[in-house]
């Protein structure tokens, strides 16, 4: 049994990480959120809201209490979030660190994919790449994940580049993302201080 806070537990990809996590793990779950009424009923046995966000740094550290592992889903000021985030995680000891930035951050979506997904000719994803250089900078045992566009597909049929290889597809199921999120909370060494890509096969 792991302790997983979910950072960002309302949107469309923490969302049904949370539920992923509760159908087939027995972790106990801390969901932040701005708005916890927006989770909807909770698990008694096994969830705990925290009300808060990343800058919030009084939430920030009651919800990291005790935690094992931390799957963080944002949107905004991804950069500013990664360094307030990094600093809790070191203040609470607390080293595994899941976050989902994008694919093309690196360059890395061959022509075949499309190449201009990629940061070189989307400035977009500035942010997401000044994020996962906060975070691979840290001392933290990080995973970042670079999903494709994501869907509501229902199936789990995926597959992960790491960091240096060519991105090898454009889209991927929000169910793909959360059973990797729950591989990479259940093994402290997969994607161990790395970035995956994440696509539909």
């Amino acid at each position: 049994m792991t302790n997983v806070l979910i950072i960002g537990a309302t949107g469309s990809v923490g969302s049904v990480t949370r539920h992923y996590f509760l159908d087939n793990t027995t972790d106990q779950l801390t969901l932040m959120a701005r708005n916890t009424q927006r989770l909807g009923q909770l698990n008694a046995d096994r969830e705990r809201a925290v009300a808060g966000s990343v800058s919030d740094a009084a939430a920030l550290q009651a919800a990291l209490a005790g935690q094992d592992v931390v799957f963080a889903a944002l949107s905004g000021n991804l950069a500013g979030m990664a360094k307030t985030l990094v600093a809790a995680m070191d203040q609470a000891g607390v080293k595994r660190l899941l976050f989902i930035t994008s694919m093309g951050i690196y360059n890395e979506i061959p022509a075949s994919v499309g190449a201009g997904g990629n940061l070189a000719g989307n400035p977009v994803l500035q942010t997401y790449r000044d994020a996962a250089d906060v975070i691979a900078a840290s001392d933290l045992n990080y995973t970042t994940i670079r999903p494709g566009w994501f869907d509501s597909g229902n199936d789990t049929d995926y597959q992960v580049t790491k960091k240096g290889e060519p991105f090898g597809g454009h889209d991927v199921s929000r169910k793909s993302i959360a059973d990797l999120v729950v591989r990479l909370a259940h093994d402290e060494t997969l994607g161990s201080r790395d970035s995956l890509g994440i696509n539909r096969k």
